[in-house]
């Protein structure tokens, strides 16, 4: 009796072995696939970032712990060194499993390493992302591990492989003048392209502050969209699918580590902020600039300091 015992406990630890073999074969297999597939859905996309190589990027890795990622949106039409759209820094904590996202108004009046006083996003257009990075760093007091620069058609795509039945939005007024397109107001659920054109209207009242909060807004919901198991097997897919639309440093296993830990983490939504922040700017216009916002950077520093390290 013993010795069938035995040949029992033997069959079924092969048997189980088998099996975790074969589990772990098709998911790589899977992933693969996914991989594949992601490419051929962005096989048109060719993005350059024509920015990228003006000064190279100097910041500091982090293998674990605290990453701040500097994000630029970029309409590349093939035209040279251009101001980026959007300028963002996601921040996480791999300890606590905190996302934080902060959004720097383009048009914020700062102080530009070796070049003056001008709006923020000049810094990208003249020294690319490592100028963009000094010049953040000077005047806010962030250090950028990583940066980022997506091309919005990438966006459109990665938007229909997240959340294939769309992103549920409610359109304040109707949109049309600078984005392709009309937007009717009211509740209503955008794919890709519109929600591209949802999130980068700003002929608006509220301007460049709509469309930031558009912009905070969209990503907390894809976010949400992105918190399933599902998703996270579709991690490979939407790497195949953004790539071609995305210069950035972070090299792929780091992409995938954070991608797969952001994905199942049970960390609350996506905290974010702007700035400036209320109260600690003015409208100013100059003839070789235009409206810029005049920043109290000293206000704008404490409250991202209070931001990064609270824990709420």
């Amino acid at each position: 009796m013993k010795k069938k015992k035995r040949r029992s406990r033997v069959r079924w630890g092969r048997v189980i072995f088998v099996l975790l073999v074969f589990i772990t074969f098709g998911v790589g297999i899977y992933a693969i696939i996914e991989y594949i597939q992601g490419v051929q859905i962005a096989k048109a996309g060719n993005f350059k970032d024509d920015n990228k190589n003006v000064i190279s990027f100097k910041g500091q890795e982090v293998k674990f712990g605290k990453i701040n990622v500097l994000l630029l949106g970029s309409d590349s039409r093939g035209e040279g060194p251009a101001r980026t759209d959007s300028i963002m820094v996601a921040h996480y904590d791999q300890n606590t499993h905190q996302a934080k996202l902060i959004s720097i108004m383009r048009d914020s009046f700062v102080d530009i390493p070796g070049h003056g006083r001008q709006k923020i996003n000049a810094a990208y257009a003249i020294g690319g992302t490592e100028l963009l990075r000094q010049t953040i760093q000077e005047n806010f007091g962030i250090d950028i591990n990583y940066y980022a620069v997506v091309d919005f058609k990438g966006f459109e795509k990665v938007v229909d492989v997240i959340a294939p039945e769309g992103i549920e939005v409610d359109v304040p007024s109707k949109m049309s003048y600078g984005i392709g397109m009309t937007l009717q107001p009211g509740k209503q659920v955008l794919h890709g392209k519109k929600l591209l054109g949802y999130v980068r209207f700003r002929h608006d009242n509220l301007s460049d502050f709509g469309r930031v909060q558009r912009q905070q807004e969209v990503i907390g919901k894809l976010k949400d969209q992105a918190y399933s198991m599902t998703s996270l097997l579709k991690l490979p897919k939407i790497m195949g699918v953004i790539e071609p639309y995305v210069d950035t440093n972070i090299d792929t296993p780091t992409l995938l580590s954070l991608g797969k830990d952001l994905l199942t983490s049970k960390s609350s939504k996506i905290q974010t902020m702007r700035i400036p922040v209320n109260g600690s700017f003015t409208n100013e216009r100059y003839d070789h600039l235009g409206e810029v916002l005049s920043i109290d950077l000293a206000q704008n520093k404490k409250a991202l300091d209070e931001f990064l390290s609270s824990n709420s």
